[in-house]
């Protein structure tokens, strides 16, 4: 194969895994602002229930940084390539499975319980998952070319969401609410198995990134590179976590948090609600587009901190826009938010493994990523629903305030670029 026939293999892998590996994670996302909660979670209100069904959504980025931590010492000691297979494995062994699980009514508390191991492994694999995939791509990349390589991991997530939106919004449609609730939303956790299979077959025909290949004939990797990145890289690891945050609490609330609240309180219906989603999730893949060949041309550090600057001032549009509950001001509100986030999120790619020496370097990008995950994301839709209670504006001033928190960050790693 000729190097510019590996080259396109080396970006499709990288995108197809993690658009594979987002799709399992948001299917469950989805399934939990629709359907979780009265099935798992029998209380009498629903506010309750989808509380409960969100907090089962959070456990996987508790499980996500301890999957960093063991994909990440395997990933620096043996290489990418087999980590990023067992990843992918058991991400969708987990998503499959839980197409099988009984409801509450049918096994009472086991049912839950069942439900959150699943979840617990689904952000174990994830956890393993974005950071080797990019360092697929950015090692692999020609000089002056690595944010626009490194894009690629993160265009895999409005890729996994729009599958995951789009196969719920066609069951939505061709099935009655009963049907869909009884059994139509476990048809998206089964078709992981299909999705999963042409993601191994991709990367199992990969070889090493040449850069970790030639670190280690330069010197062998530390025994325990955790330990290792928490001694020399400290200011890295830290604050590249801060610097992330604001890309996942941005995300879950145009997703997560605005289908529950869309649906349940400002009453637009469920198919309609996802087909604004869909719509508005290409903007943000124009956005990580567009931010790649920006962050070659300028910096990845430049571009995030505008788009933290731009979301900021757009938070304040968050009580008129997104609660208006006009369908074409709704829609205008998470296009523009979902563009300026793919902003931020695009050259994190990049960025990221710019800031760790090649010994360490999937170690430092998956810790920062996923702990930025339990920061920016995990409780990201409870605090935002209970924040909506004394007015959506609150939700607005916390997205706000979460940008100024990774602006912060930015600034404490100015001049930072890639090492080797």
């Amino acid at each position: 194969m000729t190097d510019t026939g590996y080259q396109k293999r080396v970006l499709g892998a990288s995108m197809a895994g993690t658009a594979i590996e987002f799709y399992d994670f948001y299917i469950f996302a989805t399934a939990a602002s629709l359907v979780f909660g009265p099935l798992f979670f029998p209380t009498a209100s629903p506010e309750a229930q989808l509380l409960q069904s969100w907090l089962t959504f959070s456990l996987a980025f508790i499980a996500r940084p301890i999957g960093a931590a063991v994909f990440g010492h395997y990933g620096d000691r043996l290489g990418r390539k087999a980590t990023l297979v067992w990843s992918l494995l058991i991400m969708g062994c987990s998503t499959v499975l839980i197409a099988f699980l009984p409801s509450y009514a049918v096994a009472g508390w086991v049912a839950p319980a069942l439900l959150c191991v699943l979840r617990f492994l689904q952000g174990f694999g994830l956890g393993g998952e974005w950071g080797g995939a990019t360092l697929l791509a950015v090692e692999n990349a020609p000089e002056g070319k690595k944010a626009r390589y490194g894009m690629f991991p993160p265009l895999g997530a409005p890729i996994g969401f729009i599958l995951s939106n789009g196969l719920f919004l066609v069951l939505g449609l061709a099935l009655s609410d009963t049907d869909f609730r009884d059994w139509g939303w476990r048809l998206p956790f089964l078709a992981s198995a299909v999705l999963v299979g042409v993601g191994l077959w991709i990367r199992l025909k990969l070889t090493e990134t040449p850069e970790f290949a030639a670190a280690l004939a330069k010197a062998p990797p530390p025994r325990v590179p955790f330990a290792h990145a928490f001694r020399y890289n400290r200011l890295p690891l830290f604050a590249g976590t801060i610097a992330a945050t604001a890309a996942f609490a941005v995300f879950y609330i145009a997703t997560a948090f605005s289908l529950g609240y869309g649906t349940t309180k400002l009453g637009i219906g469920r198919e309609e609600f996802l087909t604004i989603q869909l719509v508005s999730i290409l903007f943000m893949g124009v956005g990580i587009i567009a931010s790649g060949y920006w962050s070659d041309k300028f910096s990845p550090i430049k571009v995030m901190g505008l788009g933290c600057v731009l979301i900021l001032a757009f938070s304040f549009l968050t009580a008129p826009w997104l609660g208006s509950g006009v369908t074409s001001l709704t829609g205008a509100y998470l296009c523009c938010l979902l563009f300026l986030l793919g902003l931020i999120y695009g050259p994190l790619g990049a960025w990221l493994p710019a800031l760790f020496p090649t010994n360490v370097r999937y170690t430092g990008v998956s810790i920062c990523f996923n702990a930025a995950g339990i920061l920016g994301g995990a409780l990201t839709p409870n605090i935002a629903l209970e924040l909506s209670q004394s007015g959506l504006e609150w939700v607005g001033y916390y997205m706000g305030l979460v940008c100024v928190f990774s602006l912060i960050g930015l600034f404490m790693l100015r001049g930072r670029s890639w090492s080797n």
